[in-house]
């Protein structure tokens, strides 16, 4: 397999991620990476700490920065404010991450009070796209004249924001984008000035807008781009946008994936429904909660964000994004991870500490390898004390628990010295992390003494 800069393998989700970005569409949870392929937005579709809100959630949000939204009822709620009598006729809709909901039959009319009921007790605990439906969202049926998509995310080859607009908005986005481009219309959003509405309002009337409907479509474009950056969002998709007869327009759906640093930040009044929810449909595990809370402890550098896997080497990798090269190779090489983690920006002693205990103290992790890319603003001696302490506090030996700590760069003398004191050797750019990857496999299914092996290729 070829090496790229620096001795790594290319690995295979990396080369399909960065060179056939059309293979996202594949994989979308979505409409919108379908639309953004079409559109040549190489969206960055995953992306580490993304939280995807809840529709209602989402429409919270657009309500509070006032985008008008139907009037809705959620079941079960936190406040049932509204009586279900007052939005018949409606729609049902469950409360799911994934797209294309009405296509799996998880979007339904109701035209009375008695069939709503029916409908929304059919819908609860049922599973829609592999996704077991905890809430469902009874919204007022609203008549409209046209249908059109709204979105902004980022365009990762242009490095730039990116705004996106159709007037073929809909469930059939899709179709539309595939057989009709020229109906999708992209604007790029300088990130280094305020985006201002005339530079919406020149956009929109490049698309033939005029009189009210464009007054009305420039405030909502630059509301939606003022949210984006304010939130830290990933993407900020409205579709439908719907075309009331009087020219006003209504959000009847809405998906939002924010950054989780940014959740501070977001406007929820139930906001702690969202610490336990990780990227996607998933939910943290027990342990990767405790782990985001070690990463909470202090704002200096990453130690915390980790995923949970069923294997019995624990990791502690990173460096320049290298986290998922690591556990590609060690995955390669046949090993079989507990985690998969970042660590970055000279994280304090503590919280290294902490996660490394953490780590080692799961019943299913036998040993740890740190693997590292070369740091530079990531003191090599100060992860060394906190996985030391770590794995002393868990009531192990370091030098039997530590297969491979590769961790060249800032500091690496003095966390020589540091691992020499413990028994524990270092590696530093003479061994490739392939073959650290190798190593750290082959000493977790085969113990071997660490003195046993030198400092440099493993054969």
């Amino acid at each position: 397999m070829p090496r790229a800069s620096g001795g790594l393998k290319a690995s295979t989700r990396f080369r399909s991620f960065y060179k056939l970005p059309e293979k996202l569409c594949r994989h979308s949870d979505g409409n919108f990476l379908y639309y953004a392929v079409v559109c040549n937005i190489h969206y960055l579709g995953w992306a580490e700490g993304r939280v995807r809100l809840y529709e209602y959630e989402a429409k919270e949000i657009l309500k509070a920065r006032g985008i008008n939204v139907p009037i809705g009822l959620l079941i079960p709620g936190h406040e049932q404010s509204t009586p279900i009598d007052s939005l018949v006729p409606a729609v049902a809709k469950v409360q799911t991450q994934r797209g294309r909901r009405q296509k799996l039959g998880g979007v339904v009319a109701v035209d009375s009070v008695t069939s709503a009921l029916e409908i929304v007790q059919k819908m609860l605990g049922r599973e829609i796209g592999g996704e077991q439906v905890h809430h469902v969202l009874l919204e007022q049926r609203i008549p409209f004249e046209e249908e059109y998509f709204l979105g902004v995310t980022y365009d990762s080859l242009a490095r730039r924001p990116v705004a996106v607009f159709s007037d073929r908005g809909g469930v059939d986005i899709e179709e539309a984008a595939a057989f009709q481009p020229d109906r999708v219309h992209r604007l790029v959003i300088n990130p280094c000035k305020k985006f201002r509405n005339y530079h919406a309002c020149d956009w929109l009337c490049g698309l033939g807008f005029s009189g009210k409907r464009l007054r009305s479509l420039t405030d909502i474009v630059n509301r939606v781009v003022s949210m984006f950056f304010e939130y830290d969002a990933f993407l900020l998709e409205i579709n439908p946008l719907a075309r009331m007869a009087d020219d006003n327009f209504v959000a009847l759906d809405c998906h939002i994936d924010i950054d989780g640093d940014a959740l501070s930040r977001v406007p929820l009044k139930h906001v702690e429904n969202l610490s336990n929810r990780a990227e996607g449909t998933r939910r943290l595990t027990e342990f990767e909660r405790r782990a985001r809370e070690i990463d909470e402890l202090d704002y200096r550098g990453v130690a915390g964000r980790v995923v949970e896997c069923p294997g019995n080497l624990g990791l502690l990798i990173g460096g320049g994004g290298a986290s998922l090269t690591i556990f590609d190779a060690v995955r390669d090489c046949g090993g079989r991870p507990a985690n998969y983690c970042e660590i970055g920006g000279n994280p304090t002693v503590r919280k290294v500490k902490e996660l490394t205990k953490l780590l080692v103290s799961q019943p299913n992790v036998e040993k740890l390898a740190v693997i590292m890319n070369v740091v530079s603003n990531t003191r090599a001696d100060l992860v060394a004390r906190g996985v030391i302490m770590g794995i002393r506090e868990a009531g192990k030996d370091p030098c039997e628990t530590i297969v491979v700590f590769r961790l060249p760069g800032s500091g690496e003398d003095e966390c020589r010295k540091l691992l020499n004191y413990y028994g524990i050797p270092f590696s530093g750019r003479e061994l490739p992390i392939d073959d650290a990857a190798a190593l750290a496999v082959a000493r977790c299914n085969k113990p071997v003494g660490n003195a046993e092996v030198s400092h440099g290729h493993f054969d």
